[in-house]
C-alpha cells in the first residue's frame, strides 16, 4: 500500500533522522518526492510504502514527535 504524506517539521526537529527511524521501526519505504528545509521550518512531500497497520503506525508516530502530517489524495504532487 502506497500513502503521500506533506510533512511540516518543528524546528527542533529539522536536524533530526525522523523519516530514517521511522522507516526502519515500521517498515516502511519512503519516497521523498519534495523538501524545503531551511533553519527554521521543514516542509516534505512523501510517498510512503508499506503494510497499512505500519504505515498508520509509522505515521502516527511522526504525529507524536510534533509533526504535522497531511494526507495527499490522488496522484497530483504540487
Amino acid at each position: 500500500m502506497k500513502r503521500r504524506v506533506k510533512l511540516t517539521f518543528p524546528q527542533q526537529l529539522i536536524k533530526e533522522p525522523v523519516i530514517f527511524t521511522m522507516a526502519k521501526k515500521y517498515d516502511v519505504l519512503p519516497n521523498i518526492r519534495r523538501a524545503r528545509v531551511t533553519d527554521t521550518v521543514g516542509e516534505m512531500i512523501l510517498e510512503l510504502e508499506g503494510e497499512e497497520v505500519n504505515l498508520e503506525k509509522g505515521i502516527q508516530a511522526l504525529r507524536d514527535q510534533g509533526i504535522e502530517v497531511e494526507l495527499i489524495e490522488g496522484d497530483v504532487i504540487e
